[in-house]
């Protein structure tokens, strides 16, 4: 804390907003899961109830606890310390030990939060969700649980959407996938899969064979390309088929050097594929001399790549501090032998007779103009050519909304579904979307939030009502206890395979925790739910609590220094009895005179409890901020929903 340039944001007990924002894990979750109470019942050796929590407002915790994006370890104030709490993979510790892959779908199908569904039920009516993906297997898992029909129409012949398509086989297992979504469909959801829309059902299909309301969760199926010279050749392949054909077993034939456009994580996803041998399914009526084959090549492709032969490049357009990548996948990536050609920018694709030789690129040198629009500006002159026989496309996607007529009454917008963004409701009443068909690219958990509120919206449409989410808060005495030295416990990521196994096999590249471990990175966390509350009426300004604090976070400072926040001078106002346009006219060396005002830095707070100890007249105390949402529904029609003609 500076006492130059200082801001101010004031609150009472009575503020809940503000402290909530204070759980910054919770509030940066788009589904608010208390990331800090599952977090704090795993340092307490509390298994159990950490899954409870974690599983409450997530119906895919268990793949979350894989490969979610997790921002709230990106808002973690031990951050602000020095580094995040590993809360993904506490998360994983969890699930593995109660979640659908253990087995048991007991604990999954008590542990949702029905308190975030509307508490009214539905009368039976029959909905179709299409796509079972993230977004169209939440919404069917909260529609269920209302009492309607729901039956998912999947195009492909195993459902998962992005998670079975695009995430590479070594980071989420497969059976791990196939597991959370039994789980959901042991609810009673009826999948159907190979039946794609536009080609095997219509919306007007849906709607003749009585389904009142239609879900769409189609995703962004298809890659995007830059239309360089050489864009069509064979050897140029789009990404997001390369991972979906990679992820079913049914490899495409690729060469020995291999490069792939893009910098972000899936990018890496498709690299990091490609280093690694393809998985051949071997069906049982295979002859012997057919599984020979195949495992021949599977080893031939391996001893390719632990050779050296293999070659695998990224070329992206921004600096290597730049990347959208998360950083763990540049690193492990690395180790894995993928070569990295930063501030580069696809100029052309070098062929002989139609076949593959390089990739020409120029230096990038900046990617975003001043407004932070994107505008790459290159120097043509700093030519690169990097030899290969293998282009991939790894810089984003777009959707496929052929299946729509227009008689469906279903707009789009710049390639997307056009949607109500309170709602997620299209142009046609009936019809719902949303996930990355509606808002593009986003994080699943992104897709899970926003499929809840679909639900809520669909079951509104059909009941004729508003539900809306309200905070219940309470404050209690905290029961606040910290191990021995956890101010000084450093963040360890979890285990991971060698770099050599890790390129030579689809194994899993990340290991679970040990108990112990998992108990010490959870002790790391600073309680964020529990917080110092001044009783400024009894304060005597004694700076007790500005000497004892460890990290210099409290202070006293002079009126003076806090003129120019109205808020903070009304207080000051009303505890002298000294109007603000008196005040104004102070000198700063007579406000300085005139008294001070006690501030507290919360984003480097600890939580130690030493001031609340130092106290002499407990004007400062520690006490836990309990919340929970919940709907409540109120019977009359929602104005934001759009309801057909009766």
């Amino acid at each position: 804390m500076t006492n130059d340039s200082l801001q101010f944001e004031v609150a009472d007990h009575k503020d809940a907003d503000y402290w909530m924002r204070m759980v910054k894990c919770q509030d940066a979750c788009p589904v608010h899961t208390n990331a800090c109470g599952y977090v704090t019942a795993i340092a307490e050796g509390r298994d159990l109830d950490a899954y409870k929590i974690a599983r409450a407002t997530n119906p895919f915790a268990s793949i979350c606890g894989r490969v979610c994006g997790a921002p709230c370890e990106a808002n973690c104030r031990r951050g602000s310390l020095d580094t995040p709490i590993t809360i993904r993979a506490l998360k994983r510790f969890v699930t593995e030990q109660f979640g659908p892959e253990s087995g048991d779908f007991s604990w999954y199908r008590e542990g949702c939060n029905t308190k975030m569904l509307p508490p009214e039920q539905g009368e039976g009516e029959r909905i179709a969700v299409v796509g079972a993906g993230v977004a169209g297997l939440t919404v069917a898992h909260d529609l269920i649980q209302l009492g309607y029909k729901v039956t998912v129409f999947e195009a492909y012949d195993e459902p998962g959407g992005m998670l079975t398509a695009g995430v590479p086989i070594y980071r989420l297992p497969r059976d791990l996938v196939r597991a959370e979504i039994d789980a959901i469909l042991s609810m009673g959801v009826e999948l159907k899969c190979n039946m794609r829309l536009g080609r095997d059902f219509t919306i007007a299909d849906l709607r003749k064979e009585g389904y009142k309301a239609i879900f769409l969760g189609i995703g962004l199926q298809k890659g995007r390309k830059i239309p360089i010279e050489g864009a069509e050749l064979p050897q140029v392949f789009d990404g997001l088929d390369f991972l979906r054909a990679f992820n079913e077993g049914k490899p495409m034939e690729i060469g020995r050097k291999v490069v792939v456009i893009g910098g972000g994580n899936v990018a890496y996803d498709v690299a990091r594929s490609a280093v690694r041998p393809a998985k051949v399914p071997m069906a049982d009526a295979a002859s012997d001399m057919e599984r020979t084959e195949r495992i021949a090549y599977d080893v031939a492709r391996s001893a390719l790549r632990l050779s050296g032969d293999k070659e695998v490049h990224i070329v992206c357009l921004e600096k290597r501090s730049e990347m959208p990548a998360d950083e763990i996948e540049i690193v492990e990536g690395e180790e894995e032998g993928i070569r990295l050609h930063a501030e580069r920018g696809p100029r052309l694709i070098l062929n002989e007779e139609g076949y593959v030789t390089g990739l020409r690129t120029v230096k990038c040198l900046s990617v975003f103009n001043d407004e932070g629009k994107f505008a790459p500006k290159f120097d043509e002159e700093y030519i690169e050519d990097i030899s290969a026989d293998t282009i991939m496309f790894a810089i984003g996607q777009q959707s496929d909304l052929s299946f729509l007529k227009d008689g469906d009454g279903v707009d789009v917008e710049n390639g997307l579904i056009k949607v109500d963004p309170d709602t997620y409701q299209t142009t046609a009443p009936d019809v719902f979307a949303c996930g990355d068909v509606a808002h593009g690219p986003r994080l699943f958990i992104h897709a899970i939030a926003s499929a809840q509120i679909a639900a809520r919206s669909m079951h509104d449409y059909l009941r004729g009502t508003r539900t809306d989410v309200v905070v219940k808060k309470s404050w209690a005495p905290a029961k606040y206890t910290m191990v021995d030295g956890w101010e000084r416990m450093r963040r360890e990521l979890p285990p991971a395979l060698e770099s050599e196994k890790r390129a030579s096999s689809n194994e899993i590249v990340e290991i679970n925790y040990s108990d112990s471990e998992a108990r010490k990175q959870a002790a790391r966390c600073l309680r964020c739910n529990v917080n110092t509350v001044f009783d400024t009426s009894i304060c005597i300004a004694c700076n007790g609590c500005v000497d004892v604090c460890p990290e210099n976070l409290i202070k006293l400072v002079g009126l003076h220094q806090v003129r120019a926040d109205r808020g903070l001078m009304q207080i000051a106002s009303d505890s002298l009895g000294i109007t603000q346009a008196d005040l104004a006219g102070y000198s700063n060396a007579e406000l300085e005179e005139l008294g001070g005002i006690m501030l507290k830095d919360e984003e480097t707070c600890i939580r130690c409890a030493m001031c609340a100890s130092r106290c002499p007249t407990h004007a400062i105390q520690m006490k836990e901020f309990r919340f929970t949402r919940e709907c409540v529904t109120i019977h009359a029609r929602n104005p934001k929903i759009r309801y057909a003609e009766q």
